[in-house]
């Protein structure tokens, strides 16, 4: 949209220009084709018979008609041969003044065959007024130099004509000759009148060909600029209309940046909202993997509960299942828990529990063994790929962390704690894993304690004696 609103501001800019060059262009052409029609009768004129003869107000009406009396006309008058002025549009009398050293005499003279020739803007000598002029050659019979007529246009012409055109602080007109000196400007200033800048890239620009467009610098000041210019009909003249870069973007600069400035703004609020989704997102996230955690972590001891058990104790069994490699577990219990409870209260048995918690991850060392509790004192190991000789050097080293239990805020010493283990090892699917092992727990209960029984069932396939009995330290 932006770039859409950049494209038209352009488009109208050279629309704009375009027709004002083109009513420019007419109005000038048409002024100088006026003065160029008055200069060719006055040649005519010079011819008639018995022009010698009449009287010199007579004779200024035939040459002149009322040409004198005519809007932003200058001085209009006859040079004879030698410069001096031999006929004044202005006076019956002809004014003083001698003008060989003018560019237009000195043209005319070097060269028969210029026609009209419209000279460097000047001041007059007569009036003292800028003006430029506009000559033709006068011969004689024999086709020698007699002189010239010579017409001008006053430079309040041009002023009273740019003066109704808005162009802006920094726009500008442009009258040159084709040779690249400057007739006049718009705004107009003194300095820049009669200053040639033939050579410069924004009059190479309007050298190359006869009328367009295009973007550069001015030599002048050093604004960039649209240029729009157009040769004056056939005339050695070049016109153009200049406007500012800036002040053709400056409407829509100014657009630009409150729409950009909303646009920045609502992308604004939009990151910031995707922001607070997205730690929104995060939050939620952590929430539900925390929660997931605790979903399958015990309270207390922070170990995996009964439900994380469950889960990786059905994919442990059926990986062994797949596998054939064995798959032991111990069910461990702490002898007369109650009493702890009873003698010191609660908060001490729990204190209790997270020794026995302590002590349990103490005795495995591989990242894929899983200690839990699944409910009250009682906690198990499951030992994948672990068979009934390293599931017993787990249970014996779980009875030696234990004896070193202390719990020293209720002067609970090493070796008041003990726990009951029950171990169970199985090759092939091991569904019933865990019953076996916590029957095996009860026969160690009903045998007094503090040791460790293997499941009857198992114990044939790991070692030798059916009636295998481990005793805690």
């Amino acid at each position: 949209m932006l770039l859409d609103m950049r494209r038209d501001a352009w488009n109208k800019a050279e629309i704009t220009s375009r027709n004002l060059l083109q009513v420019i262009e007419r109005d000038i052409a048409r002024n100088v084709e006026i003065i160029d029609l008055t200069l060719q009768s006055v040649q005519e004129n010079l011819n008639a018979p018995g022009l010698a003869q009449l009287e010199p107000d007579m004779r200024r009406l035939v040459l002149f008609d009322r040409v004198a009396t005519a809007r932003d006309l200058g001085v209009m008058f006859v040079l004879n041969e030698n410069g001096d002025i031999a006929e004044d549009a202005a006076s019956s009398v002809p004014r003083k003044g001698n003008y060989v050293d003018r560019d237009y005499y000195q043209a005319h003279k070097a060269n028969p065959y210029l026609g009209l020739y419209i000279g460097k803007p000047i001041i007059s000598r007569l009036t003292g007024e800028r003006m430029v002029n506009f000559s033709r050659r006068i011969n004689k019979a024999d086709g020698s130099f007699a002189g010239l007529v010579l017409g001008s246009l006053k430079f309040s012409y041009f002023a009273r004509l740019f003066d109704q055109i808005g162009l802006g602080s920094e726009g500008a007109i442009n009258l040159y000759l084709r040779d690249g000196t400057r007739i006049t400007r718009h705004p107009y200033l003194e300095a820049d009148v009669g200053v040639n800048i033939a050579g410069s890239k924004t009059f190479e620009g309007f050298a190359r060909v006869g009328t367009g467009a295009f973007v550069e610098t001015s030599v002048r000041d050093g604004v960039r600029r649209l240029y729009t210019f157009t040769r004056v009909g056939e005339l050695p003249l070049i016109i153009n209309v200049a406007l500012a870069v800036d002040e053709i973007e400056a409407e829509w600069r100014g657009k630009a940046i409150v729409i950009g400035t909303i646009v920045l703004i609502l992308s604004g609020l939009t990151i910031l909202l995707l922001l607070l989704f997205g730690h929104e997102l995060r939050k939620r996230t952590r929430i539900q993997l925390e929660l997931a955690r605790l979903s399958q972590t015990d309270a207390l001891t922070e170990l995996a509960n009964r439900r994380q058990f469950e889960d990786v104790y059905k994919r442990t069994s059926l990986e062994a299942g797949r596998s054939g490699k064995p798959l032991s577990l111990l069910v461990v219990d702490a002898d007369h828990f109650k009493r702890f409870n009873d003698r010191y209260g609660h908060a001490v048995g729990d204190e209790v529990l997270k020794g026995l918690a302590r002590c349990l991850l103490a005795s495995v060392h591989r990242p894929s063994d899983l200690v839990c509790r699944v409910g009250g004192e009682e906690f198990v190991l499951l030992l994948p790929d672990t068979d009934a000789a390293g599931a017993v050097k787990v249970a014996e080293e779980v009875h030696a962390q234990v004896a070193a239990l202390t719990v020293g805020s209720s002067g609970i010493g090493a070796g008041k704690v003990t726990v009951s283990i029950g171990s169970a090892t199985g090759i092939t699917d091991a569904g019933d894993l865990y019953q076996r092992a916590d029957r095996a727990l009860y026969e160690a209960k009903a045998g007094g304690r503090n040791q460790t029984r293997i499941a009857s069932s198992q114990r044939a396939n790991y070692v030798d004696k059916p009636t295998f009995r481990i005793v805690g330290s």
